[in-house]
């Protein structure tokens, strides 16, 4: 295998080698060299000596010899003691010398006694717990601990040591492997409760809904050894192995920021994010690495995560030469200025000793810190698979192989036979009293602060009103226009707020951009809190928003809205980030934050809305399908550019298709606002609404500041957001055109060229849950049309048709009208990438919506 490479001009030029035991000419014995030479000699040790360290408990990953630890005498004894014992300490890559010096210390010094009584007893815990399962549910998929039993005096170890540096809370996340008994042994659930998803009581409670037993989060209390108490929050998790690794991170943030009243000055020792790997997810699964990238990220740190790689040196069948490049999975953290430390699974003292030193460290520097775990896998990937046919030797190995408990009850010479079956008893009355059960449990509990929102479908008592009235709208506009005496403002930008403060005072019309900056400023003067992030969010990809104004000399920053927010009751928090150049960690960890931060509006923006196809992966399992599998709402908003102005495939559709089809169960929002009002009033509902669901918005580039879908301010004093828009030109229509986004506003110039006043044109602002009464009330209002036309610009196979024709084939067919459709041809591709051929098939399209030949 692979590893690091030293060229031979970098290496240090050795000392002369001395042999234990050897005499110096006329120097007598020689009991040790010079502080230079032992300098000299532990430093290859500290860069080095990880290679060399005994890690795997069943030899297969032997020590890896290295050319630079070819020394021999006293210290050379001494620092491989330190460094190729049961700990790799892999540290030499950090920039700072003080963190380097911090490692060597603890590592060259006598590690500290440990309370094996207490490490032989979890051992024994963890073991039976699933020894016990492995016997009664026989053939059930349980995914076991066993090979890495360790892994709980390891988070003992962490734990005891976070609650001495402060710790309130721990935001934990991991796979399925040992999440069953990690829940009973460190979140500190009743095994009886972990025990009943074997069971599978009350089938009928979660009939298309609810998840397997081995995704599920649970909330619990873990006492340390010094009786501090540390609430426990395993979150959720898919199949998707790293998915939950930002969405971990983003809840831990959003605990330091409420802990810290809003400031982002937070104590970052009262939260501890955990966060437990698979070695063959932590090299090759892409969103840890975007995770990772967030640790010193100003919008993104949490003073540091404790990874924790569960290495079972195995994935699924696949062996590690065939999963990283690199000697360890681990090695892809040294992209990072953090330490890692491997350790052999089965030397727990070496394992609570790492423990120790891990948390010692985030505490001390605020930073991430791996710990490599390497152990193995006893059984398959499940408990039915058999891995015999893919690693025949190294099962035949495990198959002879002591549970760890038992080795390390020998080394430490105990008799646990007492412990052994007095656990085996506690287990089994557990497992009867699951079996007992008539209701699952609930292993989570929801915190206080989401006690005044509702989740579930929506009722009309949740509706709020969001308008402004032309004097909050002028009295606001003043403080988002000003900025401090003596700050340059660019001059581009000083045009621009002399416009935004003629918008906002009523002389002229209120653009996308300044509607939404009254939306958050009117909503921080209320109290709440907004967190915004994205690509080049900060300014606005399409150079609309201007949120953060930087001076023209000294690129200080100016951010009018968090003036607005420090002098607003609550002083609540305004944060408005540019992100990492990445999807998928972004939205989970904006995901993460809104989870525990429902009081506040969370906004993650696209640079161009096809860029969300980057994360996937959390919009399907976690955003629109977290509260149907495990009971947790959120209020993520999403903000999506969206519309075919000829700039080609990559960047005309946000595919609202794909949101759509996963729309049920009133389990997301699918909003296309046609003005800046509209939109102004949604950001507004979404915030005030009592009702917390994720709000996916696509949001307009060309119309940004288009007249047509610019507002009045008296716009912004209607009552609330309009889920559909009829038509003030037209009265008694022969013609209704329905449409959603940038092409009704196409339609609306298109009728104005004929001069037709026979065709009304009607805006669908909501998409999702499909407003079936408001869209009634349109038709209704024109009772002599004889035909209803959907047109939407994006192809047949995409965009809403397939949602909502079949649905206005109901709404129509009750009024004895027909319907037809307009829009591109079916294609592979979302849009043409000629802008000729775009501006070629707009016309076409926006002719025939004004023709009356039907059929699909």
């Amino acid at each position: 295998m692979a590893h690091r490479t030293t060229l031979e001009a970098e290496r240090p030029e050795k000392p002369a080698r001395t042999k234990k035991g050897s005499h110096g000419a006329g120097a007598g014995a020689r009991v040790g060299q010079d502080t230079a030479e032992r300098e000299h000699v532990f430093e290859a040790f500290r860069r080095w000596g990880y290679l060399e360290a005994n890690l795997d408990p069943l030899g297969f990953f032997a020590p890896l010899k290295s050319s630079d630890l070819e020394f021999s005498g006293a210290d050379a004894d001494a620092a491989r003691a330190a460094y190729c014992g049961s700990i790799g300490a892999d540290f030499m890559h950090l920039v700072q010398p003080e963190r380097r010096r911090w490692i060597a210390e603890r590592m060259e010094s006598p590690a500290a006694e440990t309370d094996r009584h207490a490490i032989l007893a979890r051992l024994v815990r963890a073991d039976l717990f699933e020894q016990v399962l492995q016997s009664r549910y026989l053939g059930t998929k349980r995914f076991s601990l066993e090979g890495v039993t360790s892994l709980i005096p390891l988070l003992d170890s962490v734990l005891d040591a976070a609650g001495e540096h402060g710790a309130i809370e721990s935001v934990m996340a991991m796979s399925h492997r040992g999440r069953l008994n990690v829940m009973v042994h460190t979140a500190c659930k009743t095994p009886h409760e972990v025990v009943a998803g074997f069971e599978d009581v009350d089938p009928r409670s979660v009939l298309g809904a609810g998840d397997v037993k081995y995704h599920i989060g649970a909330t619990g209390e873990y006492v340390t050894a010094h009786g501090k108490a540390i609430e426990i929050h395993l979150v959720s998790n898919p199949s998707h192995l790293e998915a939950v690794d930002p969405v971990a991170v983003g809840r831990a943030r959003a605990k330091l920021t409420r802990y810290a009243g809003g400031s982002t000055e937070f104590d970052v020792n009262k939260v501890v994010p955990i966060v437990m790997h698979g070695d063959a997810a932590f090299a090759g699964q892409g969103i840890l690495a975007e995770t990772m990238n967030f640790a010193d990220l100003t919008a993104y740190t949490v003073g540091g995560t404790i990874h924790i790689i569960v290495n079972n040196l195995i994935g699924f069948t696949t062996r590690p030469v065939q999963e990283h490049s690199a000697r360890f999975a681990a090695d892809l953290a040294k992209r990072q200025n953090i330490p890692i430390f491997h350790v052999n699974a089965e030397d727990p003292d070496a394992v609570v000793r790492v423990g120790q030193i891990a948390a010692d460290y985030r505490a001390a520097f605020g930073s991430d810190v791996v710990v490599d775990l390497i152990g193995y896998r006893r059984h398959g990937h499940s408990e039915v698979d058999d891995p015999t046919i893919t690693q025949p030797r190294l099962y035949e190995r495990i198959k002879n192989h002591p549970p760890l408990w038992k080795l390390y009850a020998e080394r430490v010479n105990v008799d646990a036979s007492a412990t052994v079956d007095a656990v085996r008893a506690e287990y089994e009355v557990e497992q009867t009293k699951a079996g007992q059960l008539k209701k699952i449990p609930h292993l989570r509990q929801l915190p206080d602060y989401w006690s005044a929102y509702h989740r579930g479908k929506f009722r009309p008592e949740y509706e709020v009103e969001t308008g402004l009235s032309a004097e909050k709208i002028a009295a606001l506009t003043d403080e988002l226009v000003r900025v401090p005496d003596g700050f340059h403002v660019h001059p581009k930008i000083v045009k621009l707020l002399e416009q935004r403060a003629e918008m906002g005072h009523g002389k002229r019309a209120i653009d996308y951009g300044f509607a939404e900056a009254l939306a958050f400023g009117s909503l921080l003067q209320e109290g709440t809190p907004i967190r915004l992030t994205g690509q080049d969010s900060q300014r606005g990809t399409f150079n609309q928003r201007h949120a953060v104004l930087v001076d023209t000399q000294t690129e200080e920053l100016c951010v009018p809205l968090a003036a607005i927010a420090r002098n607003s009751p609550g002083r609540p928090f305004c944060e408005i980030h540019n992100s990492s150049l990445s999807e998928a960690g972004c939205l989970g960890f904006e995901y993460g934050f809104s989870r525990d931060y429902p009081e506040a509006l969370c906004l993650w923006e696209a640079q161009f809305g096809d860029f969300v196809n980057g994360a996937q992966v959390i919009i399907d399992q976690f955003i629109s399908a977290g509260e149907d599998k495990w009971d947790l709402p959120s209020g993520i908003v999403m903000l999506l550019p969206h519309g075919f102005e000829g700039q080609g495939p990559e960047h005309s559709s946000a595919r609202i298709e794909r949101f759509l089809q996963l729309a049920g169960e009133e389990n997301i929002q699918i909003c296309q606002p046609s003005t800046a009002a509209q939109y102004f009033h949604m950001l507004r509902r979404q915030a005030r609404r009592p009702w917390r669901k994720p709000l996916v918005v696509f949001t307009p580039k060309s119309m940004l500041r288009h007249p047509e879908a610019s507002s009045t301010v008296e716009d912004f004093a209607q009552a609330r957001f309009l889920p559909v828009v009829g038509d003030r030109e037209v009265t008694d229509a022969r013609r209704i055109l329905i449409a959603s986004g940038k092409v009704g506003h196409e339609l609306k110039a298109e009728r104005r060229k004929r001069k037709d006043q026979s065709t009304a044109i009607v805006f669908l602002d909501q998409l999702y849950p499909l407003p079936r009464p408001e869209i009634a009330e349109a038709l209704a209002a024109h009772p002599h049309a004889r035909e209803v036309i959907w047109v939407q610009e994006e192809p047949r196979n995409m965009g809403p048709f397939f949602y909502v024709m079949p649905r206005l084939a109901q709404l129509v067919q009750e009024r004895g009208i027909s319907l037809r459709s307009v829009k591109r041809s079916s294609s592979a591709s979302p849009a043409t990438g000629s802008a000729k051929a775009h501006e070629l098939e707009q016309k076409t399209l926006l002719s025939l919506a004004f023709t009356t030949t039907s059929g699909d």
